[in-house]
């Protein structure tokens, strides 16, 4: 008899006696589920949020910040620095022949959230008068656009849903003052949407502050990036780092990607464990209840790697349909839902979780691992079985 026949053979027998073992044989079934559900889960967070991070950005757009500082809220720019950043060359020309720049000054206000109400940091960003054709992603869904000088806001689509008080004709108080919100806007589901947007003098004003955050700039190609840049960078008047936008909202999202995916695999390691012991007692109690049948079966002329084999694919079977359950209810339970976290200012992000077709592979890859480890030493175990033993065993 072949090996391959042997093997199949074998395996039939052990698949075919599962429903008398249901209930040890669910242990892994439910062990590698909760696993991988976890896994996914968290990853989806991580996945998500990076996601929404780098939609914000575009490679014809670049942003211009004070040299040394990592993000928005650590940088001023005066007002001749902003004029002399729109001057330079490469920066994309409207029909009026102004360039398609804006000063941005961004200020952060406590906000409670709808699910708690606990506070959380929310960004307001002031906009120059070319922010709208600077970035045409941003639509009006409700309401209308604020007007230039006056205490009005538009709210994305993400911080409304996340965050109390933000429903169009809503008014919030920001330092002393009274503020309404005329729209709502979305963007593509980058992170703009956890924003609020204005009129950037009127922010300046109100906060009394006469320096801006940022320059964000439209170019005229992507190729234009290089000269942009150092016409500024070689200016002795300015000290700036200038960055493509995807680049800079790539690098603020690294630091959160990289804490949600440690606690993912830290997390799940930890269950993985567990699941793995619940494996392996599992699959030797397997072996254990049918020694008698693998003595026989040996005894009769099937070898040894017949049997190592036919208990792995029993374990990694179990495995895949455990992983599979756990990828089902990560995404029914998890996929598209609306959460927010701490982005690159201290400020909230809002984004939805994403369960990717590539998160479910990587599910299944760890349940095949813990499966491979859970079956190998009972295998093993099962293989080197003394026969005359075996058939004594009652």
């Amino acid at each position: 008899m072949s090996m391959l026949t042997q093997i199949r053979a074998v395996t039939a027998m052990n698949l075919t006696s599962i429903p008398q073992r249901l209930g040890t044989s669910s242990v892994i079934v439910v062990g590698i589920a909760g696993v991988v559900a976890v896994l996914i889960s968290v990853l989806a967070m991580a996945t998500g949020f990076q996601r929404t991070i780098l939609a914000t950005g575009r490679d014809d757009r670049a942003i211009v910040l004070r040299g040394g500082s990592d993000s928005e809220l650590a940088s001023t720019l005066s007002r001749e620095a902003t004029l002399t950043i729109m001057d330079a060359p490469g920066i994309r020309k409207d029909s009026a022949g102004k360039p398609i720049a804006s000063a941005e000054a961004v200020v952060v206000v406590d906000m409670p959230k709808k699910s708690n109400d606990s506070g959380a940091n929310v960004t307001i960003r002031g906009v120059g008068a070319q922010a709208m054709a600077l970035r045409p992603e941003i639509k009006l869904t409700t309401g209308r656009m604020f007007q230039r000088g006056l205490r009005e806001l538009i709210v994305g689509l993400g911080a409304q849903a996340q965050f109390k008080g933000l429903e169009v004709g809503s008014h919030i108080a920001l330092r002393g003052s009274d503020w309404t919100i005329v729209g709502a806007f979305a963007s593509n589901g980058d992170s703009h949407e956890s924003e609020l947007l204005a009129d950037g003098e009127t922010v300046l004003s109100s906060y009394r502050r006469n320096l801006y955050q940022s320059v964000v700039v439209l170019l005229d190609s992507k190729e234009a990036f290089a000269a942009f840049k150092n016409s500024l960078t070689t200016n002795p008047q300015l000290s700036v780092d200038v960055m493509r936008e995807h680049d800079y909202y790539a690098h603020q999202s690294q630091r959160m990607s990289g804490v949600l995916s440690f606690i993912a695999y830290v997390v799940g390691g930890i269950m993985a464990v567990g699941a793995l012991f619940g494996a392996l007692n599992t699959m030797y109690s397997a072996v254990s209840v049918r020694s008698r049948e693998i003595a026989t079966l040996r005894a009769i002329g099937f070898g040894a790697s017949a049997v190592v084999l036919s208990v792995l694919i029993e374990a990694m079977l179990l495995s895949v349909i455990g992983a599979l359950i756990g990828a089902g209810l990560a995404w029914i339970f998890f996929n598209g839902n609306v959460v927010s976290t701490l982005g690159s200012n201290f400020t909230q992000v809002v984004f939805h979780l994403a369960v990717s077709p590539s998160l479910v592979v990587l599910g299944i890859i760890w349940a095949c691992v813990i499966g491979l480890v859970g079956g190998l030493f009972p295998a093993i175990r099962a293989a080197r079985l003394p026969v005359a033993t075996a058939l004594r065993a009652v």
